[in-house]
């Protein structure tokens, strides 16, 4: 069975989260941090053989007492975060380089501290991708037309809601290979890259995607923390139906 190893960012500080005096992987429900949801969703899959968490580095005694005390059975090391996003995941993955340098063959996910409603299906799926076929983003098909505009706010282009898909998380990559592209975009000073997948695409791989859940959202307005929260009041009413 094909194994990878997991990336997870979570060095924000949530300034869209208003109202909040905490970062927003560490906002809680049900007594939990976001972040420890995303976590257990990925240390408890049975691909997953190692976690990275890339934290808020003001943070980092919380999230490794969190974790002393909430076991998960695989190893979760814990790396400060950067400046960006771009940043964080480079420390994360660099820590992994390290520990096997040269692995053509390693698998790694990176994933968003606060998408906690990724499924197992989907990271079983973005782990084969990337094996067999190379750079995967998991996607979500568009349910809203979406139009091109100008500066001046006028319309360009209306474009086919069919062929449109929202980039989410995961992505999975061979290690070395996005260890690589990390090493280039920093030579070359490109500091900008959105995510992993727009980094790979500019550098001229091929980028491919696998279908994840509607509901894997990113967390980081109230909006999306109450919807965050419905889902699960919503996930609780299903066991206790099913049971």
């Amino acid at each position: 069975m094909d194994t990878a190893e997991t990336v997870i960012f979570a060095g924000g500080v949530g300034r869209r989260m208003s109202g909040s005096t905490r970062p927003k992987q560490f906002l809680e429900l049900s007594g939990r941090p976001i972040i420890d949801y995303t976590i257990s969703r990925f240390a408890l899959h049975p691909q997953v053989s190692h976690l990275v968490i890339s934290c808020l580095e003001s943070w980092i005694p919380f999230l490794e007492d969190w974790l002393t005390k909430h076991r998960y059975p695989v190893p979760i090391d814990v790396v400060p975060g950067g400046r960006n996003g771009q940043e964080s995941i480079f420390n994360g993955i660099k820590f992994l380089r390290n520990l096997h340098p040269g692995d053509k063959e390693s698998i790694v996910l990176i994933h968003d501290g606060v998408r906690p409603l990724i499924d197992e299906d989907t990271i079983t799926s973005c782990i084969a991708s990337a094996r067999d076929r190379g750079p995967t983003a998991t996607t979500a098909l568009a349910t809203e037309t979406i139009v091109q505009t100008g500066r001046d706010g006028s319309v360009h282009t209306i474009l086919p809601r069919s062929q449109c898909e929202l980039a989410r998380a995961p992505q999975a990559f061979r290690l070395e290979e996005l260890y690589a592209a990390h090493l280039r975009a920093i030579d070359e000073g490109k500091f900008d890259f959105i995510d992993s997948i727009s980094m790979m695409s500019y550098y001229g791989y091929k980028i491919y995607t696998v279908e994840g859940p509607a509901e894997n959202i990113k967390v980081t307005t109230p909006m999306d923390y109450y919807a965050f929260k419905g889902f699960m009041e919503a996930r609780d009413q299903e066991l206790m139906w099913n049971k």
